[in-house]
């Protein structure tokens, strides 16, 4: 566990010079394209970026995180804290509120029982850098972030940190406290824009951060510092695989979230000390990117509580990551009365499918729609429709939730960041100079929509998945509980991800890969062979001389034009970009490396190698359209279903599967397992929250609900009713809500 003090010691482990005396093996000078086994293994276990802070299970604790929280930021508030705003706040089920900086009104938050965090404990403008014209700062890699982030603010935003959670736990509303955010919409950047900038002037930590990750205290070669922007390396894009180096950008980005990572964790540690049982973290929480600091394998280790946008699956991650349930999630909402594509019961809906996905509360961003000056405005129609969800949720759902762990049908999706980093690289060639203004990457990002597209076919066929972060595979492999390992998208691979991939698939485990796998190592070079290109038995298609004519349409390395299809408004037209050969014609998939087979299969010890060399992300584009079925899943769950991986249960309406997409969630408490059935479809957000359910169908259907085998001392939980034991239960699903029942004992199986 990180120490955080004023010292030499945690500025040391923030910058990352306690890399100056690591030890490891000595290793061999690199050649181009090199990647060490050893040596990266070594870095992934000593690197402070990857030592995780206290996190206890504070997420059960007794009046805090034991129930689900809805928690209005007053922005504007205007009705005033007095008798009326609590009495507003009993009549709708809000159960929670904000105070900020360390001020706020808590004896009427202590009055009324409402649970709250502080926003803006580390201030504001510090960790958040307002968005503005940064034009300049893009195409200069020399450019320093107009905050370094260096020892001085550190110690001044300890100081800050510290003066105001004395200030709350001060205050007479102190046992209402369930969470510190240091900042929101944090970011090393801002937000995620491209800003290729140095995050502090220490130069040389950086040199000896270099040297550690490539090994060069112990005799090995690491390459020296360099200072570019994207200008300077998606020239490397029109050259073979084989050529292509796009580290002295990607290096500098992951040294730049390494930096972000540890200062994060120092003040959260601070925090931490200054009160022990109350989580610290932050709020506003951006998709995974290339930029920003949001390399979630780092940034989870350093957070005790966590508000994430529902972007590039961020919420989903982060579930994964935190298998043990320590570090409270929730996310944000906006209600918007004026959006005439949300039906009524968006509101209740986001709230059933956040909850069903392991989110403790959500924090209301209040408008002006709520008050008529300071008056309640009523009649409320859409607080009035939500009020019963945060009722329930509130008081009667959510303790039951606490403390549970989430339950998955042994898949786990890869999540490589480096792949994510490469993926942006090969996506923003089509912007040329303009890639600065590349600020839509989690809607059109190939990394992000392959997740996405996996992650929906998953849920479609009624299995539920986690995601797997690469510094874990590569100590640890993939554990034992996994039958299946999905790449999605994985461009960048370790030689030692290769080899605990590789140990999985010759143990049992089935290994996917759709296309372009581990032709990067992790810090951008193309290599000559694929990482895994012995595994899956396609090194014969590969030799380091592939161009952007090998792949897709053959004018890109990538499926779709994302400058042309900037402002796509259906996945058809983002599509339409390029015109890649479709596997299976007009209804099929693009085929990627266009010298390969697509479909090589091949056994692997005792399990199995796969290498669709297909795209998933068309199927996006037929879910909005309605014709994704079971045949539009086929080509990519075919080998997921013949590992033995199976859904345990299924949902029909009136005898066939229901014209409402829906999906299941399983939890598992104490000697219980809990289960959720709700309409699944996709979710709009932006870089500053906001967004809803995209397609919600307002609907009361029946629901035949079938497990593998019977099960015993059953309970629907919405109603309490007792259902009798068996493998067949009948519910009524509003689909702006959820079906929640639960039985004694586990998953059953056939």
């Amino acid at each position: 566990m990180l120490r955080s003090t004023s010292s030499l010691l945690p500025l040391l482990a923030v910058l990352g010079a306690a890399f100056a005396c690591a030890r490891a093996e000595p290793a061999a000078a690199p050649a181009k394209g090199w990647d060490s086994d050893r040596t990266y293994i070594d870095y992934l276990r000593r690197a402070p970026e990857f030592q995780t802070v206290r996190q206890d299970p504070m997420a059960t604790t007794p009046g805090r995180w034991d129930t689900w929280l809805y928690m209005p930021w007053r922005y504007r508030w205007t009705i005033g804290t007095g008798e009326e705003g609590g009495r507003f706040c009993q009549r709708f089920g809000i159960n929670g509120g904000v105070t900020d900086h360390g001020e706020g009104p808590f004896a009427w938050l202590e009055r009324w029982k409402l649970r709250f965090y502080n926003d803006h404990t580390a201030g504001k403008g510090d960790l958040y850098l307002q968005p503005g014209s940064f034009d300049a700062a893009a195409r200069d890699g020399r450019a320093l972030r107009p905050r370094p982030l260096d020892a001085a603010l550190l110690a001044r935003l300890e100081e800050t940190v510290a003066a105001r959670v004395r200030m709350v736990r001060e205050s007479r509303a102190s046992p209402q406290r369930v969470a510190y955010a240091l900042d929101d919409e944090t970011s090393w950047g801002s937000f995620v824009r491209p800003l290729p900038w140095r995050v502090n002037a220490d130069d040389g930590a950086y040199a000896r951060w270099l040297a550690a990750y490539y090994g060069g205290n112990n005799g090995g070669a690491s390459p020296p510092p360099r200072w570019v922007t994207p200008d300077d390396v998606l020239g490397e894009l029109g050259q073979p695989l084989g050529e292509i180096d796009l580290s002295p950008l990607l290096d500098r980005m992951t040294w730049n979230d390494s930096v972000w990572a540890n200062f994060l964790g120092a003040l959260v540690e601070r925090c931490h000390r200054e009160d022990p049982s109350t989580p610290c973290g932050i709020v506003g929480a951006q998709g995974p990117s290339l930029w920003g600091g949001y390399d979630y394998a780092k940034l989870a280790k350093k957070v005790q509580f966590i508000e994430a946008y529902d972007i590039g699956s961020a919420p989903e991650i982060l579930r994964s990551f935190d298998r043990a349930g320590a570090v409270p999630r929730v996310t944000t909402h906006f209600h918007n009365d004026h959006d005439s594509a949300r039906v009524p019961g968006n509101d209740s809906w986001l709230a059933w499918h956040y909850f069903a996905h392991g989110s403790r509360g959500m924090i209301g961003w209040v408008d002006e729609s709520w008050f008529a000056g300071d008056r309640p405005r009523y009649p409320q129609p859409w607080l009035d429709r939500f009020a019963p969800t945060l009722r329930e949720l509130g008081g009667v759902q959510g303790p039951k939730l606490a403390g549970a762990r989430a339950l998955h049908d042994g898949v786990a999706i890869y999540y490589s960041h480096p792949s994510i980093q490469v993926s942006w690289c090969l996506d923003a060639e089509a912007h040329h100079r303009t890639w600065p203004n590349r600020l839509d990457d989690a809607r059109l990002g190939t990394s992000h929509n392959v997740r996405k597209a996996w992650e929906l076919m998953l849920a479609d066929a009624g299995l539920r998945y986690d995601f797997l972060a690469y510094d874990q595979l590569a100590l640890h492999g993939v554990p034992g509980d996994y039958k299946v390992l999905i790449l999605p998208a994985c461009y960048a691979l370790s030689d030692a991800e290769a080899r605990r991939i590789a140990e999985f698939a010759q143990g049992g485990g089935t290994v996917i890969a759709d296309f372009a796998c581990g032709l990067f190592d992790p810090h951008g070079r193309g290599r000559q062979r694929g990482a895994l290109d012995g595994l899956f038995g396609v090194a014969v298609a590969h030799n380091g001389r592939e161009t952007r004519a090998d792949l897709f349409a053959g004018k890109l390395w990538v499926e779709t034009d994302q400058d042309a299809g900037y402002g796509f408004k259906r996945w058809r037209d983002l599509f339409a970009t390029l015109k890649p050969r479709l596997e299976r014609g007009d209804r099929g998939y693009a085929v990627a490396e266009r010298r390969l087979p697509v479909g090589t299969e091949r056994a692997a010890g005792r399990g199995r190698a796969v290498y669709l060399n297909l795209s998933p992300q068309r199927y996006l584009q037929y879910r909005q359209e309605g014709t994704a079925g079971e045949a539009e899943r086929r080509p990519f769950l075919e080998p997921v279903l013949r590992a033995g991986v199976a859904p345990w249960i299924t949902v029909t309406s009136d005898g066939r599967r229901p014209a409402v997409p829906l999906e299941a969630t399983y939890w598992s408490k104490g000697d219980r397992t809990l289960v959720f059935v709700l309409q699944n479809v996709p979710i709009a957000s932006s870089p500053t929250g906001g967004g809803g359910a995209e397609g919600l169908t307002a609907a009361n259907i029946p629901l035949e609900v079938r497990l593998a085998a019977p099960v015993h001392n059953v309970v629907d939980e919405r109603t309490g009713r007792r259902l009798p034991d068996g493998d067949r239960f009948s519910f009524r699903l509003d689909t702006a809500e959820a079906v929640l029942f639960s039985f004694a004992g586990g998953p059953p199986k056939k």
